[in-house]
C-alpha cells in the first residue's frame, strides 16, 4: 500500500509507492560507454594537455600519476570574477564567483569506482579534503560540494572515473534545509539528529545495509528514489574537512562494498554521489554529521515531481536494504 514519509531533519515529504515499479519501464538502464571515446579522452595518461593545468596530483613511484586534479574547462562558476552584488526591484543576482574542479579518480579508463581498491577511494576522499582545505582560503566561498555523477543517466559526459567540487558563495538550500533542521533538533533536544537515527536505525536494522567498526551506510526512511542510501562516519564529526584516516579509511571500504553490491543487484545502474558537509570555516559544532549520499539512477522525476516537490520511491527502502544486505560481491 503506498505511504507518505516524512524526513525527519528537513520538512520534505515522500510517497513510498510499491505499485508504482510495475510500469512498463519503470526502471532506468545505463548505456554503454560510446565508441571512440577511449581514444579521445582527456583524462587518460598521454592527454594531460587536453585539460588546464592541475592543481593536485598523487603519485605512486616512477609509474606516474595515480590521480589528478584540474580546473573544469566547463566551469559553472569562476574565481577570477570580481564579486558583486545587484539588486533589481524584486529580483537579485551576483557575479557568478567560485570554483569547479575535476579530480581524475585514476590513470585507467576501464576501471569505475566500485573497480579501484579501498585505499584509492580513501585518496580520492583526501583529495577531496585537500581541494577543500585550499579553496576555503578564498573568504568569498561559503561552501563546495563534492559530488560524482556515473554513467549517462546520472549527467555524466564522459566514461573515465572522476568526480567534481564546485565552490559556492552561498550554502545551496539542500544542505541549508539539512543545518536548520539539525540545530532545531539540539536545540530542543541537546543531541544531534543524524546520530539519534544512527543510534535507531542500528537498534531496528531494517534498514542498514552494511555495518562496519568506523562506518554504517543504510536506506534513510524517507528515501526519494530506489535504493537511495547514506553512508555516515560512526564517530560524530560536523565537518568532512577535519576527518582523519581512520574514519575516511571506514567510510571508503563501506562505499566501495556498497558499489560493488548495486553493481550486482542492479546491473551496474548509473548513480549520483555526493557530500554533505558543513559550511566553510565553520567550528566543529554537536549538532551536524556529515554524511554521503548515494543515489541510484534508476526512475526519472516527471510533472508530479516537479509540481509539489515531492518525490515518489517505487522500492521501500527495507525492502531495498534487505536486497543489498543479502547481495554476495
Amino acid at each position: 500500500m503506498p505511504q507518505l514519509r516524512k524526513d525527519p531533519v528537513v520538512d520534505r515529504w515522500v510517497i513510498i509507492a510499491p505499485e508504482r515499479a510495475d510500469r512498463p519501464n519503470a526502471i532506468l538502464r545505463a548505456t554503454p560507454e560510446r565508441e571512440g571515446e577511449r581514444e579521445s579522452c582527456p583524462f587518460c595518461p598521454g592527454n594531460e594537455a587536453m585539460t588546464p593545468p592541475q592543481v593536485l596530483a598523487q603519485h605512486m613511484g616512477d609509474d606516474g600519476w595515480t590521480l589528478r586534479v584540474v580546473p573544469n574547462r566547463y566551469p559553472a562558476l569562476r574565481t577570477e570574477i570580481q564579486m558583486s552584488r545587484e539588486g533589481r526591484g524584486l529580483f537579485d543576482s551576483m557575479a557568478g564567483v567560485g570554483a569547479h574542479e575535476v579530480v581524475i579518480e585514476t590513470r585507467d579508463h576501464s576501471l569505475t569506482l566500485s573497480d579501484l581498491p579501498a585505499a584509492q577511494i580513501e585518496n580520492i576522499l583526501r583529495a577531496w579534503q585537500e581541494r577543500m582545505a585550499d579553496l576555503s582560503r578564498d573568504i568569498r566561498l561559503k561552501s563546495i560540494l563534492a559530488f560524482k555523477n556515473h554513467g549517462q543517466p546520472a549527467g555524466a559526459t564522459l566514461f573515465h572515473a572522476h568526480s567534481q567540487l564546485v565552490a559556492l558563495p552561498l550554502v545551496p538550500p539542500a544542505v541549508g534545509e539539512e543545518l536548520r533542521g539539525s540545530r532545531k533538533h539540539f536545540e530542543e533536544k541537546e543531541r544531534c539528529i543524524y546520530c539519534d537515527v544512527l543510534a535507531q536505525e542500528l537498534r531496528e536494522k531494517e534498514r542498514v545495509v552494511l555495518e562496519a567498526e568506523g562506518a554504517v551506510a543504510l536506506a534513510p526512511w524517507a528515501a526519494r528514489s530506489p535504493f537511495e542510501t547514506w553512508i555516515f562516519p560512526r564517530r560524530h564529526r560536523s565537518s568532512f574537512e577535519s576527518a582523519e584516516a581512520p574514519e575516511l579509511r571506514a567510510v571508503a571500504e563501506t562505499l566501495r562494498t556498497l558499489l560493488r553490491k548495486m553493481d550486482v543487484a542492479l546491473e551496474k545502474p548509473a548513480y549520483s554521489l555526493y557530500l554533505h558537509t558543513m559550511p566553510l570555516r565553520e567550528q566543529p559544532n554537536d549538532w551536524y554529521h556529515w554524511h554521503l549520499e548515494l543515489k541510484p539512477l534508476l526512475t526519472l522525476q516527471a510533472g508530479f515531481e516537479w509540481g509539489s516537490g515531492c518525490s515518489i520511491n517505487p522500492t521501500p527502502p527495507e525492502e531495498a536494504a534487505g536486497f543489498l544486505r543479502q547481495t554476495e560481491v
